[in-house]
């Protein structure tokens, strides 16, 4: 199965490229990081004093992550479509099977730390470089319009993910065994395509 990661901070356009990618293969799914959020009362408490919450590793149910990305993996086959909440702080699980995953995308902010928990495992990485005021831009309309926050809400929260997503890898020696490669607005997505497949 071929693993592809997509990453980059709130706003980069992670969820848009991977489904400009699932329409161009076949036999494709996409897991999102951020289908897996903590839920009940801790995460509802942690969401509403820890600042910037949802951008931080607390935040990522990693356990359940990697049991439906190790499901998939060994079974080319998933059974659960899962869908976060962030106004009621849950977990939407609908069974929904596919069958013959023959690519598999993994996309969000917490894609690249997940990626560093694979040793030896042969995957393509794509970083999204896009600038911050685009960014800034498409997170909150997105904001507004599917989490209810204001315009100065939404736009401080941004800037505090933005610098947590950077700082995170800023000292990170750990050796990439994936195939990396950057993307920016210039870059040639067929192109790109052509290369992984």
């Amino acid at each position: 199965m071929k693993l592809i990661f997509i990453s980059g901070p709130s706003g980069s356009g992670k969820t848009t490229l991977s489904k400009i990618i699932i329409g161009k293969i076949k036999n494709g799914i996409i897991l999102s990081t951020d289908n897996y959020y903590k839920t009940g009362l801790i995460s509802k408490l942690l969401s509403n004093f820890v600042e910037s919450y949802f951008d931080r590793s607390i935040s990522f149910n990693f356990k359940l992550f990697k049991k439906d990305f190790n499901f998939i993996l060994k079974n080319g086959i998933s059974i659960h479509e899962r869908t976060y909440n962030f106004e009621k702080k849950t977990i939407n699980n609908l069974l929904n099977k596919t069958k013959n995953i023959n690519y598999l995308i993994i996309e969000g902010i917490f894609a690249k730390e997940f990626s560093r928990t694979l040793y030896n495992q042969n995957y393509s990485f794509l970083e999204l470089k896009i600038n911050k005021k685009d960014c800034m831009n498409r997170v909150v309309k997105r904001d507004s319009k599917e989490r209810g926050k204001q315009k100065k809400q939404a736009e401080a929260d941004f800037l505090k993910s933005w610098d947590i997503y950077y700082e995170k890898f800023k000292n990170n020696n750990v050796k990439n065994y994936a195939n990396e490669i950057t993307i920016t607005k210039k870059t040639n997505i067929d192109k790109i395509l052509k290369k992984l497949f």
